[in-house]
């Protein structure tokens, strides 16, 4: 590793780019200047864009007629540190330690980003130039749900025009195991709030005569799942397009034990989901429904008599090919208010969708992915889809037309919005290979 390589990192990761808070909203700027400066200086033309929110950093080569055009992205906003006292080394100051740079931001997504201008940064002092005409787009909103992006997009949309887009903000399954991810998970939200009395009263003068709100919220929730981990909500898997044969049989001669690596991960004392799938499968390939946050009545300490007045629970929806987000939030109200139990009354708000991404890894680009990661990693390449969202990459088919790469650079551990995030040095200088080996497979028309 080169030492400017390696001190580019350092500065980059100190940069607190907490896009969720406005206090950093500074921080940003100078960061995104920063990108401009490093971009410029090593032969790409790039500027600053502003948004309505975080500036969006666009660089490129010169363009030549007859070649592909790659689109890259990354994103330079980071998760905020919080909370400090978990970490081991001040989150903004990187540290090395076994071969790991320690600091927010060193996986998700700097670490990642930087190792494809570093390679970019190789190629173009050497040869002068790159195998393909080249947009690098680089944003500050990713943490935060990427809002002022797809307007970016739509407006620059013909000067934007690009074969594939590349982005490596996903994960591998394994070290030294390079990864093709070829789907993602999509997501819908809502709100439930369920309401008995208009205040909290009295358990002992109203107790067995008015409707406790938390227990029947407790009850309306535990309609949605079945005893095996089946979501309960009728036409819930109507649309879901059934695994492919090879994908669950490549699953299958994965390197890893999932169930016992997840076990491991999580400290759960036992596995649960949906019965007649695999854990990779429920995880890549099967819907779910989440009750992610719960709340009513008191919290304090000690104990206080009441019927609360009100409860609340905060739900998602993992989707998959080809469920539509709208369709499925209609279901889950159809359902709630079908089990609402007596004496309550319900109000149910829609929230944040991502929609679901699937792609063809056995395409022109596919192999030519899978050229480049072998090639940068001298091992076999796995492919699978991720149970997470990343609602750009259905925005870059949905604007612009184009396909995406996922070729992630992230360890199962690498600690990603929690403290002690981490890159391995041997994945920033596998990234660059992989930057250069990916461009030279493109622009030479894949394998």
């Amino acid at each position: 590793m080169r030492d400017s390589h390696l001190q580019d990192f350092y500065t980059f990761l100190r940069f607190p780019s907490i896009s969720t808070d406005d206090a950093y909203s500074e921080k940003l700027g100078e960061c995104a200047h920063w990108l401009v400066e490093k971009l410029n200086g090593i032969g790409l033309e790039a500027q600053r864009v502003s948004t309505p929110g975080h500036p969006v950093v666009w660089a490129k080569n010169k363009h030549q007629p007859g070649r592909k055009t790659v689109m890259l992205y990354g994103h330079y906003d980071v998760q905020p540190p919080d909370p400090l006292e978990l970490w081991d080394s001040p989150p903004f100051e990187p540290v090395l330690k076994n071969g790991y740079v320690y600091a927010r931001g060193a996986t998700d997504n700097k670490g990642q980003i930087l190792a494809h201008i570093l390679g970019i940064q190789e190629v173009m002092a050497e040869h002068g130039d790159l195998p393909v005409n080249l947009h690098l787009i680089i944003e500050g909103e990713e943490e935060i749900g990427s809002n002022n992006l797809p307007g970016f997009l739509k407006e620059h949309r013909a000067a934007l025009k690009c074969d594939v887009a590349i982005v490596s903000d996903t994960g591998m399954i394994a070290r030294g195991v390079p990864t093709l991810s070829y789907g993602l998970r999509g997501v819908t939200a809502c709100e439930v709030k369920v309401t008995g009395a208009k205040m909290d009263l009295h358990s002992g003068v109203f107790g067995g005569a008015v409707a406790n709100s938390v227990t029947a919220l407790a009850r309306l929730l535990a309609t949605l799942h079945d005893e095996n981990g089946r979501v309960a909500i009728d036409g819930f898997y109507d649309d879901v397009k059934p695994l492919e044969e090879w994908e669950r049989e490549a699953w299958r001669k994965l390197p890893i034990d999932g169930d016992k690596e997840i076990l491991a991960e999580t400290g759960a004392p036992a596995l649960f989901g949906e019965k007649g799938f695999s854990t990779l499968e429920r995880l890549w390939a099967r819907p779910t429904a989440e009750i992610n946050g719960i709340g009513g009545g008191y919290q304090g300490k000690g104990t206080k008599t009441v019927i609360a007045s009100h409860a609340m629970a905060k739900l998602t929806f993992r989707l998959v090919p080809n469920q539509d987000g709208d369709a499925i939030l209609k279901l889950a109200r159809k359902h709630l208010e079908k089990h609402r139990p007596p004496g309550v009354t319900m109000e149910i708000t829609d929230g944040h969708s991502g929609p679901w991404y699937l792609t063809d890894p056995h395409s022109t680009f596919g192999r030519a992915a899978q050229h480049a990661l072998k090639e940068a990693f001298k091992a076999e390449v796995a492919l699978i889809r991720e149970g997470g969202s990343i609602p750009i990459v259905s925005q870059f088919r949905d604007i612009l037309g184009v396909e995406t790469l996922l070729l992630g650079l992230a360890l199962p551990n690498c600690r990603a919005h929690s403290p002690n995030e981490n890159f391995p040095l041997e994945n920033l200088e596998a990234g660059i290979k992989m930057n250069k080996a990916i461009l030279q497979e493109v622009g030479a028309g894949g394998p």
